[in-house]
């Protein structure tokens, strides 16, 4: 029996409200950020939690404020960038299987195109696409016999390197778009939905710092690059990581039963500007 079965959408004073109870959820580099936000989401909706991430104070931290809402939360403390890691994780799921898979995790250590050595490249890659390609294998051998849900989150720089210094990074967040959309292709007609979600000016911890970074700092070239891409956004602010996770949850709700393969921007119209 397909888990969607499970679920109920409700409405609620005329807002919609979702239930998530009876299903897991994984989700990688949830110490923090967008990670922690989807966690806290995805809780309140009453899935339990398998809660992925290589900083063992952060994702602590996120288990508390899930804990919260009465799911079941388990975490598992791995370097994504080593698929030896990877492999276990999923050894040691046994049969607790997620039905739904979150592959949030990633890294943007700016660094000139002219610089990165074969090492840099090769962390950047593990962490932002190779670990996203494992971690989705994994997940659909598991489930062949039922389907699942995978949102993979990518970026907005996949689709319009705007930062200097990332070419890396928007190399490896093209490659999770492929990734999806061939899943979604190949999948799809054994009951999987593969979709993607593309952020966008979301202030975290991380954009924080480089903010503080540029101005403490008198980085010009940062000071005008944040500039630049202020004015790009048409609804006129940044966003914040609870934006996304609300769409990242819609997508593994029935409401988005017929969305497949999609690449789905949350970016303030930064790309349509």
């Amino acid at each position: 029996m397909n888990y969607l079965s499970k679920e109920k959408n409700k409405i609620l004073n005329g807002n919609f409200s979702i239930s998530l109870e009876g299903c897991t959820t994984l989700i990688t580099g949830a110490s923090s950020g967008i990670g922690r936000s989807i966690a806290e989401r995805f809780a309140q909706s009453g899935s339990d939690l398998i809660l992925v991430d290589i900083d063992e104070k952060g994702i602590f931290e996120t288990k508390d404020i899930t804990t919260r809402y009465h799911v079941n939360v388990v975490l598992k403390i791995i370097d994504l960038t080593q698929k030896s890691q990877i492999e276990s994780l999923w050894d040691d799921l046994g049969k607790e299987i997620p039905d739904i898979l979150i592959n949030n995790a990633g890294v943007y250590p700016f660094k000139n195109y002219l610089a990165i050595d074969e090492d840099f490249l090769k962390k950047s890659l593990d962490i932002n696409m190779n670990s996203v390609f494992w971690m989705c294998q994994r997940f659909i051998k598991s489930n062949l016999n039922k389907g699942g849900i995978i949102v993979n989150l990518s970026s907005v720089e996949a689709i319009l390197p705007f930062k200097e210094d990332l070419a890396h990074y928007s190399m490896g967040k093209a490659g999770v778009i492929s990734l999806s959309r061939s899943l979604a292709r190949d999948y799809g007609k054994k009951g999987f939905r593969v979709n993607t979600i593309l952020p966008g000016a979301i202030r975290t911890p991380g954009t924080s710092n480089l903010a503080k970074m540029a101005i403490n700092k008198l980085k010009l070239n940062l000071i005008k690059t944040a500039y630049d891409f202020q004015s790009r956004l048409s609804i006129g602010r940044w966003g914040n990581p609870d934006e996304v996770a609300k769409v990242v949850l819609f997508l593994c709700s029935d409401l988005a039963s017929y969305v497949q393969g999609a690449i789905i921007p949350v970016d303030g119209g930064f790309l349509s500007s």
